[in-house]
């Protein structure tokens, strides 16, 4: 496929199917995940797979935002194994890490038929408190996986774009 048309064509799926997703497909989705270009490729993301009823419940406590999908997965990294600057005290890449990963995964879902959706609407330090995380793993987000219920179509908002020269500067 594509690229660009992969990129236009996916987006947030807010309503699952209970059909769950392959295995083959899922380690598909994770290996995204693990060949993404991280900070002095340091690798500090950690990717919790959440399948079970007992995770998927604590997931639904966290956030109204699972939308009934069979997986979801908490992406975090360790703050103790990321690349942190020299020039700017305090900063690392870790989320930026995440993210990154985040959408290779989200793109290799979509592109296997599955939808994603990205959610920010949690309580980190809750998150890590309620599936034990050790203080060095911090959560970034959770990603709802599964294939989209019927009738899902995108947000009103989806194809709408600011102009370039809002976004794009030469210098």
């Amino acid at each position: 496929m594509d690229f660009l048309k992969l990129a236009k064509d996916r987006f947030s799926v807010r309503a699952f199917s209970d059909k769950a997703i392959e295995q083959k497909k899922l380690d598909k989705i994770i290996e995204a995940g693990m060949v993404a270009p991280t900070a002095a490729n340091l690798q500090p993301v950690r990717i919790y797979v959440m399948k079970s009823e007992d995770s998927l419940k604590k997931m639904n406590a966290l956030t109204r935002c699972i939308f009934g999908a069979p997986v979801a997965l908490l992406v975090c990294y360790n703050e103790e194994e990321a690349w942190h600057s020299p020039y700017n005290e305090g900063y690392d890449a870790g989320e930026m890490d995440a993210s990154i990963v985040l959408t290779h995964m989200m793109l290799e879902a979509w592109d296997l038929g599955i939808g994603s959706c990205w959610v920010g609407l949690f309580n980190h330090d809750e998150a890590a408190k309620v599936f034990g995380l050790p203080a060095e793993i911090k959560p970034v987000a959770i990603m709802p996986l599964g294939y989209a219920a019927g009738g899902t179509k995108p947000s009103p908002m989806h194809s709408t774009f600011r102009d370039k020269s809002e976004l794009v500067t030469e210098m």
